[in-house]
Formats: structure tokens, C-alpha cells, sequence
């Protein structure tokens, strides 16, 4: 029998991929007990309610995100090469649709009809990557690396909403290489000619 953090891993995960292919209303929890082979009864008791479930999700995907930029400041110290890895992470997910989508992005369209509890862990994933990003620009701007035309944190809610725009472009065409054709340039605008 597999231990509790297991099963609530393997829910998560579940629902994680549940999220991306249908959004938050697109599954429930017959369709996580059918996938991960447990009951419903034991799926309400790691998350009593979809929102918990969601929430929990959320959460754990900022904190995941946090530690992937945390990781990406300590191996990579110039500012144009961190918003390019940024982007390529995205360009190499958006080519393996298993991992293909910013799960707060899908959320975020659904903000209208989310629990109050989700809506508020994903507006703390957006705030804390436009943070990111602003000091990403900012430290750029300073180094000369960076021309930007309006504050750095309207260039980086810029680049934060092409990323996300250019995650749902590939998908509406069904053609990965659609994200890099809208996200190459956007770097290059930001560079000093």
C-alpha cells in the first residue's frame, strides 16, 4: 500500500494533468480515483474538496516555479540569458505536450467561476513572477543589456503575457513551433541596437 505523501503526490499529479487538458471544471474526482486507482472517499481524504485539491496544486506549482527561477539566478547570472532560459523552458515544454502548459495560465482564464481560495494562489503565482521578471529587467536595464521602453514592470507584464499568449497560440494551431516564432523576437526588442 503506498504510503500517504504517495498518494497525495499521485493526486496531485493527477490533477495536474486533468487541469491542463480540460481546466478546473474538466474533471473530477471519479476521473483522479479512475487514474490513480484509489476511491473517491480516499481522495476526500487528502483534499476534502476540489478546491483543496486545486488550491494544494496551485500552491505547490508556484513553489516549484520559485525554486526553478531561484535555481535558474544561481547558474545563470546575466539578465538576458536568464529571460532566455525562462523562455525556452516554456519552448521545450511546449514541444513535449505532456508538460505543455503554464497551469496558472489555464487557471487564470477561469478566474471568473474559481473558488476565492485558487483564485488567491494563483494571482500569488503571477505576482510572483512578474516580480521576477521585473528584477530580471531592471538589473538588465542597469547593465546596459536591456533597452526597454517602459518600466521594467510593464516590460516584464508584457513579456510575462507573451510567453502565456504564445503557450495558447501553439495550442489553438496544434503546432509547437508557433510559441517560438511569437517569443524569439520578444527578446530581441528588449536588446540594445
Amino acid at each position: 500500500m503506498a504510503s500517504a505523501s504517495t498518494t497525495s503526490d499521485d493526486i496531485l499529479r493527477c490533477a495536474r494533468s486533468l487541469v491542463v487538458a480540460g481546466g478546473y471544471n474538466g474533471f473530477s474526482y471519479a476521473d483522479i480515483a479512475g487514474v490513480v486507482g484509489i476511491r473517491n472517499a480516499s481522495i476526500h481524504h487528502h483534499f476534502p474538496s476540489k478546491s483543496d485539491l486545486v488550491r494544494t496544486l496551485v500552491a505547490r506549482y508556484r513553489a516549484e516555479a520559485e525554486a526553478g527561477i531561484a535555481k535558474l539566478e544561481r547558474q545563470v547570472s546575466d539578465p538576458v540569458e536568464q529571460l532566455r532560459a525562462y523562455a525556452g523552458f516554456w519552448k521545450a515544454c511546449i514541444a513535449d505536450a505532456n508538460t505543455s502548459f503554464c497551469v496558472c495560465a489555464l487557471l487564470a482564464n477561469e478566474i471568473p467561476v474559481l473558488p476565492e481560495d485558487v483564485v488567491h494562489e494563483v494571482r500569488a503565482y503571477f505576482r510572483s513572477l512578474s516580480a521576477w521578471i521585473t528584477s530580471v529587467l531592471e538589473r538588465g536595464a542597469k547593465r546596459g543589456s536591456f533597452l526597454l521602453s517602459g518600466t521594467p514592470k510593464a516590460e516584464a507584464e508584457l513579456f510575462m503575457a507573451t510567453v502565456h499568449g504564445a503557450m495558447l497560440s501553439a495550442r489553438a494551431y496544434g503546432d509547437p513551433k508557433i510559441f517560438g516564432a511569437i517569443t524569439d523576437p520578444l527578446l530581441e526588442r528588449l536588446l540594445p541596437r
